[in-house]
């Protein structure tokens, strides 16, 4: 059993690339704690809405996202502090390379760490380099002075002669060594346009998870991990909240909309909102005498044929837009509220019909990045936003309707009135995070 100390410590898991295998890492580490004995939390830093269920299936206890972009710093704070109250430790997975944010190199996880204060644990995959790797680490630990990259753990590792020479290489930057982990071909992440598949999809989930704890707590020293993290800073000031959508809210929640952020449904229920969970995949309605009904994003697209002829879930939406209710979408919310959506292979299936709309992935185009957004009284919401971007398909019709933001992007480049609303139903591709931070 892995001892514990007292109060909560934590760690942040990065990589100088994607692709490194921080994901699969965390996801043994948190198993692997879990296992052990340790109340080990977890978040992952940045917009990524599905790692967090990942890492939910493996400590079994709740992740949120922390994201230094698109959340106030306060925010930030107050819920790594909230995740990590009952715990020992947090695990904290970031997000692309260390230092990669966005387009202007803010929200990275090296922000997060420094913010946070807590020691960088850096996955570096040593798959074909040798004393090369100390390089890498060496440029990484002392690019940034407010950024501790404090413990190493080498990665897709070849042989013990192999992990030798890195040890070797590294031990005159004095940073620790905590693991150094084999490849592993059989545990696999299967991934779609979005990347990962859903956890809730994922029919082996549990034995993937085991066999990732195994090869942590044979190649990782989790007492040396423990030893890196840093005790987590004080409990932060209660910060202002995006208020709920309405008093009672009916959500859309199965694999064709998951990607809703918990801090918000977790906010809006501490605010004294009602919130109901329905299948459109069951063809279930939105309960009636919802005074909001909220369509988050997912993979609708996968699921169009079943939700085109879902009647009563469309005639549930109908009638929640009849009776007044606010009927909001972000992204494939927002594509099942319109007329029609066509699939990768052409088919074109009937969605809802509010709003003057056709989207189509037919011809995919990618449109990543963060965004600020303004919009007037539409939202219960404080005019400035801020969100996220991340989506294949495209518009492929649009009729007339009043826009719903005024949007730029991370740069601050102007990307004109966006998305659609009218009367009391209205979307938007971007997912909503949080509020403009306070000038």
């Amino acid at each position: 059993m892995v001892s514990s100390q007292p109060g909560a410590r934590g760690v942040v898991i990065a990589a100088p690339s994607s692709g490194a295998g921080k994901t699969l890492l965390t996801l043994g580490l948190l198993r692997a704690f879990a296992r052990s004995g340790v109340r080990v939390a977890s978040a992952k830093v940045g917009p990524d809405y599905i790692d967090p269920r990942f890492h939910e299936a493996a400590s079994g206890r709740a992740a949120l996202n922390l994201d230094n972009w698109a959340m106030r710093t306060g925010l930030v704070r107050e819920l790594a502090c909230m995740a990590a109250a009952d715990a020992d430790f947090l695990v904290a997975e970031g997000v692309m390379g260390l230092f990669d944010g966005a387009a202007t190199g803010e929200g990275s996880t090296a922000d997060f760490a420094a913010t946070l204060g807590l020691p960088v644990i850096l996955i570096v995959d040593a798959h074909a380099q040798a004393q090369s790797a100390a390089a890498v680490v060496k440029g990484f630990a002392e690019f940034r002075d407010d950024c501790d990259v404090a413990g190493v753990i080498f990665n897709r590792v070849g042989s013990a002669s192999h992990a030798a020479i890195l040890r070797e290489a590294i031990a005159p930057l004095g940073i620790d060594v905590v693991g150094a982990v084999p490849s592993v071909a059989e545990i696999d992440m299967p991934s779609r346009h979005l990347g990962l598949v859903q956890a809730e999809e994922h029919r082996e989930l549990d034995a993937l998870l085991e066999r990732a704890g195994d090869m942590v707590a044979s190649g990782v020293d989790l007492e040396a991990v423990m030893g890196v993290a840093r005790k987590m800073p004080a409990a932060a000031t209660r910060q202002k909240r995006l208020p709920p959508l309405g008093q009672t809210i009916a959500i859309a929640q199965d694999e064709a909309f998951a990607f809703a952020y918990p801090h918000l449904l977790s906010h809006w229920r501490q605010a004294g909102a009602e919130i109901i969970p329905f299948s459109p995949l069951a063809n279930e309605a939105p309960a009636g005498g919802a005074d909001a009904v909220y369509l988050p994003g997912g993979y609708p697209e996968l699921h169009a044929g079943r939700l085109a002829g879902n009647e009563v879930f469309r005639a549930g939406l109908r009638d929640a837009a009849k009776a007044n209710a606010l009927v909001y979408g972000e992204c494939g919310g927002f594509m099942t509220l319109g007329e029609y959506l066509i699939d990768a292979q052409g088919n074109r299936h009937t969605m809802a019909g509010l709003l003057p709309l056709g989207t189509s992935f037919a011809d995919r185009q990618l449109h990543l990045g963060y965004r600020r957004l303004v919009q007037d009284d539409a939202l219960p919401w404080p005019g400035e936003l801020r969100g996220h971007e991340f989506h294949y398909s495209r518009l492929d019709w649009q009729g007339e309707a009043e826009p719903l933001f005024e949007a730029e992007d991370a740069r601050g480049e102007k990307l004109g009135q966006i998305r659609l609303r009218r009367d009391n139903v209205m979307g938007s591709y971007a997912h909503i995070i949080d509020m403009e931070e306070a000038a």
